[in-house]
């Protein structure tokens, strides 16, 4: 025995002095793991439980929760519930529940309808019974109305002014039907001046609800409407179809309105949109986001989103950013505030105007930095961030509404102050100059 500890011990001299030191280092360790045994502890030795309830208040809960955001089975309280009408929109009713369209460079039918959160599988039936859909054209118009749980119940595509193809559904499906139209086009000055308000002008010149809704669209983002004064003047250049007799359809071509001494124009181009008498646009440029950082989204858009234990839906039409308390809040565009207030399931919000088909609202705020009937600009700070309201973490909901419908603000196209360039901006000034002419005031109303 003692051969072999000296022969062992000669051979672990003879090694080099770093495998010495890993070999000695393995043979401590291996000994210890072998020695080693684990106290166990038994039920009767164990100390007394000691239990401590800790509360929290809103504030101080979300540092336990994986998201700031708001309770999945409460839908956020609806633009309808508290939001002023405008006059304008009682004078001039238009289809509720029927949203329109016009087809923009890059646009396809899915880019479209994703903005409303419609259903990926009823996109596929439509182009599954026509494949024309995926060759929408610039300027196109295309229009639909959902049933009550958001699912797409009729669309309407406009492929030029005299075919109109539509699709119904039926069942999980679609119905196509397609009506071709066989009247005369003919173009039509109608002038006016104001007395009273401008609808009822415009309706006693002959131009029809529809019309008048267009004209007010077309210079939304240059004239109040509301503030127009007696006498001011007005000349539409309408393109009609005219069967036995009688208007079918009509299209706005171009429009003058002088208030003030000032005249303002919009005039329509191949695209479909607005532009003035030099190719710029119309439109206010906003912002993609409320805020100057970006914050993590904690819930998205979905106005179809169920509660997973209930089965109800509880739709959220706007989406969550997850921010510290006291963050600045943002007006996204030039516009009007129609609501700064304190409401029960949003807490601190504003909502504001943006023309005549934007809106935006702002909720769960710690405090409110603007007042209704105020003017602000993109960018102006409208209240700071919190956790108001019916809410589960500091954080922003952010919503934006387009003809009275809620829009996902992540993918919705918005309106932009571009204008023409190229060849499109030198096919317009020569349609520019056809049309001005044509729109001559009245001086003798």
């Amino acid at each position: 025995m003692q051969q072999i500890v000296r022969a062992v011990a000669m051979a672990f001299n003879n090694l080099p002095r770093p495998h010495r030191v890993m070999l000695g280092s393995l043979t401590v360790v291996t000994l210890a793991v072998a020695v080693w045994r684990p106290y166990v502890y038994h039920p009767s030795e164990m100390p007394p439980v000691v239990q401590n309830t800790v509360e929290l208040d809103n504030d101080g809960q979300h540092i336990l929760l994986p998201e700031a955001s708001e309770p999945i089975d409460q839908p956020a309280p609806e633009p309808e519930d508290d939001t002023p009408a405008d006059e304008i929109d009682k004078d001039v009713p238009g289809a509720s529940d029927t949203h329109d369209y016009v087809v923009s460079t890059g646009d396809t039918l899915s880019s479209i309808l994703n903005q409303y959160g419609i259903d990926m599988a009823d996109l596929s039936q439509l182009v599954k019974i026509d494949k024309d859909l995926r060759n929408l054209r610039v300027g196109q118009q295309i229009s639909w109305v959902l049933t009550e749980d958001g699912r797409l119940q009729r669309l309407s595509w406009e492929l030029s002014r005299r075919e109109t193809r539509t699709y119904d559904r039926v069942g999980n499906s679609f119905k196509l039907s397609s009506e071709l139209q066989k009247g005369a086009w003919e173009n039509q000055v109608l002038t006016g001046s104001v007395k009273g308000s401008f609808v009822s002008s415009a309706r006693k010149t002959g131009l029809s609800s529809n019309e008048i809704g267009s004209i007010i669209k077309a210079l939304q983002w240059q004239m109040d409407f509301r503030k127009l004064h007696a006498g001011d003047k007005f000349s539409v250049l309408m393109s009609r179809e005219i069967l036995n007799g009688k208007s079918e359809q009509s299209q706005l071509l171009g429009v003058r309105l002088r208030s003030g001494g000032k005249d303002y124009y919009a005039i329509r181009a191949d695209d479909g949109k607005f532009y003035d008498r030099s190719g710029s646009g119309l439109a206010r440029g906003f912002m993609r986001f409320p805020m100057v950082k970006q914050f993590r989204v904690s819930s998205n858009f979905n106005p179809r989103r169920l509660n997973p234990v209930t089965g109800r839906v509880a739709p959220h039409r706007g989406v969550d950013f997850a921010m510290p308390i006291g963050t600045p809040v943002l007006s996204v565009g030039d516009g009007e505030v129609i609501v700064a207030k304190r409401s029960g399931g949003a807490g601190n919000y504003v909502t504001i105007r943006h023309g005549r088909q934007y809106m935006t609202r702002y909720m769960h705020m710690k405090k409110l930095l603007v007042k209704p009937g105020q003017k602000v600009k993109r960018g102006d700070r409208v209240g700071l961030s919190g956790n108001t309201g019916r809410s589960t973490g500091p954080h922003l909901h952010y919503e934006v509404w387009v003809n009275n419908q809620a829009v996902n603000p992540l993918m919705v196209k918005l309106p932009r102050t571009e204008g023409l360039t190229g060849k499109e901006r030198a096919n317009y000034l020569a349609q520019v100059k056809v049309v001005i002419p044509q729109l001559k005031l009245n001086q003798s109303q």
